[in-house]
C-alpha cells in the first residue's frame, strides 16, 4: 500500500490545515494538498495526504472513510497514479 490519500467531497470553506489536524489522529503527516482551480483559485473538492508510512495511511483511511468533516461526508482512498496525459 502506498503512503498517499486521496480525499474527497470536501467542503469549499475548508483549509489545508484543517485537513492535516483530521489526519494527524492518525499519524504523522507529512504533507496535506487541496487541489484547487487556477483560473478562479477556488477549491475543487478533493485533495491528497501523504502519511509517513504505509500504515498510518491503511489507518487514516479506515477511520476517516465516510465520516464527516466541515459538513460533508469524506470519500477517503489510497491515492491512484495520475494517468498519462
Amino acid at each position: 500500500m502506498s503512503n498517499k490519500i486521496y480525499v474527497g467531497n470536501l467542503s469549499y470553506n475548508l483549509q489545508e490545515a484543517n485537513l492535516e489536524d483530521a489526519f494527524a489522529a492518525f499519524g504523522t503527516v507529512q504533507s496535506a494538498k487541496i487541489i484547487v482551480d487556477r483560473d478562479t483559485n477556488r477549491s475543487k473538492g478533493f485533495g491528497f495526504i501523504e502519511m509517513a508510512t504505509s500504515a498510518e495511511a491503511a489507518s487514516a483511511i479506515e477511520g476517516l472513510n465516510a465520516t464527516e468533516l466541515d459538513g460533508r461526508q469524506l470519500n477517503v482512498s489510497e491515492a491512484k497514479p495520475m494517468a498519462r496525459r
